[in-house]
């Protein structure tokens, strides 16, 4: 058995297609029937106005006097009223005396008859018409009456019948329905054209369903948490969701706004005027870290951009830790060998009969080992910065740097606030560390005539300030070669790196703006100097106590200045 055919709804742009085919129609129709009732009007008034003046001009004339006073008026009136007949293009001109006798008519066997219409208003002195069936059918007439001094001796009817009137009207409507017909056609023809347009704009679908793919379209784009934006071919917002909002930080109606008058960071900015698609950009913006892609919608010609971001910014410190992680994984494993080879040592010197020399050596490595450990926990007793510096230390004792602490590094436990996340902590001197790091064995490595100590200090205390706020002081100096006065506003942009200042390899040149990041996150402030010892000096300061938004410094700013 056939199963039935289901229909589907006609497009929206065949029921405009429909609508306006039938709109044309009837206004097509209503016009042609509009100028067939007003032509028929005119005509009708056009035909009394032509009889009207035909039988008066033939009751003026001094014949028609002179043969109406004649013993045989039809003798001479007949011959002239079918000259005017002829002349004037009336259907007939009928002159009889008052009593309604014709003297003329048309068909001469109708001369002597009585006239078939109505003549008292003529014989009262007074033209009118009407509209009568006579001997000819039906026709619009006039009557004017001959007078002599007050009385009328004669009178004239002339007329049109009604079929001559139709015949001409039909003249007419046959050329009004030629144009209505090519006013339908061409007003059918451009409504096919754009309709056309419409179905491909729509790609055929139906009002319904356009409906729907809007409410569809809305509930998905506030549903996708990553960010998605759509720019016009002048690079102009044409459609953000709030996942794009939140992760450009934009605020306040941006619809229409050209990207680079949104106050984002440059190389953000170059990346979506870019013509060419871009695939898992990273870039900084000033509180996330966002992963970009961009591809072009094109069609013959451009129209624009599409752009998805996604938020890897906890992704990023994940990484930052990961990586903290694994350098202290690497220092432990080389301090268990370091140990494997001490322990030879021990080993060999007893065998050798020499314990005394033994115990000594075993005992002066635990002691250095032990002095920076009661150093750092005797100084910093806040753990996640207290480990965190135990494995930076190692780390950087693997690469030939000394870590060490500042005299006035000093940090209570329990001292640090809640608000205060320990992930920003780890982000902010992790990577400042490592950083410091870098720069120092970098510069001792590119020292090779002399001899240079590489050395990063580290300084941790709370100090009071203004306003009864305590805050946090985070200060990284190293030995390295410094920043360049005239760069110290780039170091925190994302892509810098002093191993490729003009833009940093994929994978590089996040650290320092994670720390820009975090630091703004807490309403702190960060700065870079020069350090006495040459190299870099990086200042955090983190208040403490602000419980509330009005309680926060103003605006969070990366300042620069002369070294400290």
């Amino acid at each position: 058995m056939r199963r039935p055919r289901i229909r589907r709804p006609r497009s929206l742009a065949g029921q405009l297609f429909a609508m306006q085919i039938v709109l044309v129609t009837v206004v097509v129709a209503g016009c042609a029937a509009f100028a067939y009732v007003a032509d028929r009007g005119q005509a009708e008034e056009a035909a009394r106005r032509e009889v009207t003046a035909a039988a008066v001009a033939v009751a003026a004339s001094s014949s028609v006097r002179d043969a109406v006073r004649s013993p045989d008026p039809a003798a001479g009136l007949q011959p002239y009223a079918e000259r005017v007949r002829h002349d004037t293009g009336v259907d007939f001109v009928t002159i009889m005396n008052p009593d309604g006798i014709r003297w003329t008519h048309p068909d001469p066997a109708r001369i002597g008859e009585r006239y078939l219409g109505h003549t008292g208003p003529a014989l009262r002195g007074e033209t009118f018409s009407e509209t009568y069936t006579g001997t000819l059918g039906p026709s619009v007439r006039v009557v004017v009456p001959v007078m002599e001094g007050d009385r009328a001796v004669a009178l004239v009817s002339a007329g049109i019948t009604v079929d001559a009137i139709s015949a001409e009207i039909r003249r007419q409507l046959l050329g009004l329905l030629l144009v209505a017909l090519g006013a339908l056609g061409l007003g059918g023809a451009g409504t096919y054209l754009l309709n056309a347009r419409l179905r491909r704009h729509t790609h055929g679908m139906n009002a319904t369903e356009l409906s729907r793919m809007h409410d569809y379209h809305e509930a998905t784009l506030h549903a996708v948490r990553e960010g998605l934006l759509m720019l016009d071919g002048q690079h102009r917002i044409a459609l953000i969701n709030d996942g794009g909002r939140e992760l450009l930080g934009l605020t306040g109606e941006v619809m229409g706004r050209r990207v680079d008058a949104l106050g984002l960071p440059p190389t953000l900015t170059d990346a979506l005027l870019a013509a060419e698609p871009r695939v898992d950009e990273v870039h900084a913006t000033a509180d996330r870290i966002v992963v970009l892609n961009t591809s072009p919608v094109s069609g013959g010609e451009r129209h624009g951009t599409v752009v998805t971001l996604r938020d890897h910014t906890e992704l990023q410190a994940l990484s930052g830790e990961l990586d903290s992680v694994r350098g202290f994984a690497e220092a432990l494993r080389s301090q268990a060998h370091e140990a494997a080879n001490r322990l030879h040592a021990v080993v060999s010197l007893i065998e050798l009969g020499r314990a005394d020399e033994a115990v000594e050596f075993v005992t002066a490595e635990l002691e250095l080992a032990q002095a920076l450990t009661d150093e750092v926990v005797g100084a910093v007793a806040e753990p996640v910065l207290a480990a965190l510096l135990l494995g930076k230390a190692a780390q950087a004792n693997e690469r030939g740097v000394e870590l060490v602490l500042a005299p006035d590094t000093h940090v209570d436990d329990g001292l640090l606030p809640p608000r205060l996340p320990a992930r920003d902590l780890v982000t902010i001197l992790g990577n400042l560390v490592d950083n410091a790091v870098d720069a120092a064995a970098e510069e001792a490595n590119r020292s090779a005539a002399e001899v240079r100590h590489a050395q990063v200090t580290v300084t941790l205390r709370t100090d009071e300030a203004p306003g009864d706020r305590g805050e946090l002081l985070l200060r990284v100096t190293d030995t390295g070669a410094g920043v360049a006065p005239e760069v110290m506003e780039e170091v925190f942009r994302r892509g810098w790196s002093t191993k490729s200042p003009g833009g940093a390899p994929h994978g590089r040149g996040l650290g320092l703006a994670l720390v820009r990041q975090a630091v703004r996150r807490n309403g702190g402030t960060v700065c870079v100097t020069g350090s006495p010892g040459g190299g870099a000096e990086f200042t955090v300061r983190l208040p403490l106590h602000a419980t509330h938004p009005a309680d926060l410094p103003p605006t969070p700013a990366v300042r620069t200045g002369a070294p400290s």
